[in-house]
This record gives structure tokens, C-alpha cells and sequence, in this order.
């Protein structure tokens, strides 16, 4: 994927956090703070590199294992302007959750029953790919390109959370009104559900 130059984030690493983890927790895992990693990532020519590339040095010469390696990777390329706010490797994601107040199976069927859809969700006409009742569905988008990974928690009797995560998005617009779609959707959801 080419790099895509925007502004860079000067001061994340002098703050302590990037890819939303601390330092404490990168040098606790790694014996690095982001800063240090910064430093040593610009020296091994990672601005040059591809994201593969970047996390092939953090293996080699570091000793990184793979989550490790991702994350270091993903921090430094947000540090450095690499990578915009929810850029991933094979396209933009987002992630939205909501707790709602009805059983873990009345939250389920309203994702895998059409006609429950179409009550809360502006485009109910989506593919599963894979479904496991009352814990996760794996799901095309309407796009035909996008993907939606949905995890159901139960959080009690008449409680439940549900935890989306919408990926391959093309670009920030995108991901932005994407995010802003699935805050609307889970709200509609939870007062379709509440209200029941």
C-alpha cells in the first residue's frame, strides 16, 4: 500500500501514547518507550518502508513477536504521518459498541432476522457469511467490498452489549460517516429493543 503523507503527529510520542497504548505498557512488552522506538525505527529507513516492511524489522532485529510487531508498527506510522486515524493496512475501520437493555437472544435475532432489521438498520440487506447464535456474525456489507465483524456480550439476564467493528472502509470520509452511521444505528437498535 502506499504511504500516504498527512500531517504528522509530533507530539504522540512525547506524550506517552500512540496506537492507543501507553508507554508504560509498550515498554513493559517490549523494553522500549514509543519515543525509543521512534528513534530506532527512523534509523533502520522504516519511513520508507511499508507497513510489512516495518514490522519485518521489528522481528529481525528486534525480537518483536507479532502482536507487538503490529502495534509498534501502527504507533510509528501514526507518529511519523504514516497513517491517518483509523487506517489499517487493507483499508480504513471503525468500531462502535453499545450496551443495551434486553437479553443477549433478543439482541441476536434483531441482527439476524431481516425483518427485525429493517426496523433499526438503514441498510438491512446484508450478507452473513457466518454466524454463531448469541456470540458473533461475520457479515459483507452492502458494498460488496466492506466487512462487518458484530460480538454479543451478555451482560446479565436483561442486558447485552454489542460490539461492532466495520473494516476495508475507502478513505477517512468514509470511515468518519461510517462511524457516525453505526452510533445512530445502535442507538435506534437499543430503543427498538428497550422499548419492546
Amino acid at each position: 500500500m502506499p504511504k500516504t503523507k498527512s500531517k504528522p503527529a509530533k507530539t504522540a510520542a512525547a506524550t506517552g501514547q500512540l496506537a492507543k497504548v501507553g508507554d508504560a505498557a509498550v515498554k513493559k512488552a517490549t523494553g522500549k518507550t514509543w519515543a525509543d522506538w521512534c528513534r530506532a525505527l527512523d534509523k533502520a529507513g522504516a519511513k520508507e518502508l511499508d507497513h510489512k516492511g516495518i514490522v519485518a524489522i521489528l522481528h529481525k532485529e528486534h525480537d518483536v513477536g507479532p502482536w507487538w510487531g503490529q502495534m509498534v508498527t501502527v504507533g510509528y506510522e501514526q507518529a511519523r504521518g504514516l497513517r491517518k486515524q483509523h487506517e489499517k493496512p487493507d483499508g480504513f475501520s471503525i468500531s462502535a459498541n453499545k450496551t443495551i437493555g434486553a437479553p443477549i437472544a433478543a439482541l441476536y435475532d434483531a441482527w439476524a432476522e431481516a425483518k427485525q432489521r429493517k426496523r433499526w438498520l438503514a441498510d438491512p440487506n446484508l450478507t452473513v457469511r457466518k454466524a454463531t447464535a448469541n456470540k458473533s456474525m461475520r457479515i459483507t456489507w452492502t458494498d460488496g467490498t466492506s466487512s462487518v465483524d458484530v460480538v454479543f456480550h451478555a451482560k446479565g439476564a436483561a442486558k447485552s452489549q454489542v460490539s461492532v467493528e466495520h473494516r476495508k472502509l475507502k478513505g477517512a470520509a468514509s470511515a468518519t460517516r461510517t462511524k457516525a452511521y453505526w452510533k445512530k444505528s445502535l442507538a435506534k437498535l437499543a430503543e427498538m429493543l428497550e422499548g419492546e
